[in-house]
């Protein structure tokens, strides 16, 4: 074998590094210590996945946390609701590990299963709730078009309060931030399970996602 292919033999074996390497309790300082023991509460992840990117900016994550606890676990969106909008977030960002994370918490919230599904696969489901229907759309349309029409609003007011609105769009931007963490830090699944999302372009995406009733 020449030297051009074995250099290129020991590259394609090599494990690529990971952009942020993972930290362990022992190498944290004090500052991040005090987030991290908050943070790891609340996640199944323990140090892993985003918590481990975001304790490099520890007065961020610090700040952060107050408003993550309360869209994952106190805001007025109903839970089955809320995971669902996460799971929009995620598909539209191709991100594998917030989608691998999150299905688990969707289907226990109750999101029913078929509708995780033509998420995950880049379609609109097709049986929906009204309420869930609302939703799906506002979410979509809202991180495809940074807006939403006003027969898109007026459906979602029907079923949502103000507040429940706000909630809303704030859990989605949210949500698309945890996506660019994720993707930028380049996170792998743990245990090297199988990525669930099919890359898809996002042309693709709004056609599948956006596709007519």
């Amino acid at each position: 074998m020449s030297d051009t292919n074995t250099s290129l033999a020991t590259a394609q074996c090599t494990p690529k590094r990971p952009r942020f390497a993972q930290l362990t309790m022992e190498q944290l300082n004090g500052q991040q210590m005090a987030i991290a023991q908050q943070m790891v509460k609340v996640t199944s992840a323990g140090l892993a996945g985003p918590v481990n990117v975001m304790l490099r900016s520890p007065e961020m994550a610090t700040r952060r946390s107050h408003l993550m606890r309360y869209l994952r676990f106190e805001s007025s969106v109903p839970p089955s609701l809320n995971e669902l909008a996460v799971l929009i977030q995620a598909r539209l960002a191709n991100c594998q590990y917030e989608f691998w994370a999150h299905r688990r918490h969707a289907i226990k919230a109750g999101v029913p299963s078929a509708i995780a599904d033509a998420v995950q696969e880049g379609k609109r489901p097709t049986k929906m709730s009204d309420t869930e229907e609302a939703v799906y759309q506002f979410c979509v349309e809202l991180s495809l078009e940074h807006r939403v029409t006003d027969a898109t609003f007026k459906t979602l007011k029907e079923f949502f309060s103000e507040q429940q609105i706000v909630d809303l769009i704030v859990l989605s931007g949210e949500y698309s931030c945890v996506s660019m963490l994720l993707n930028a830090a380049e996170v792998e699944i743990p245990n090297h399970e199988i990525a669930p999302l099919k890359v898809m372009s996002h042309a693709e995406l709004r056609a599948g996602l956006l596709a007519n009733k």
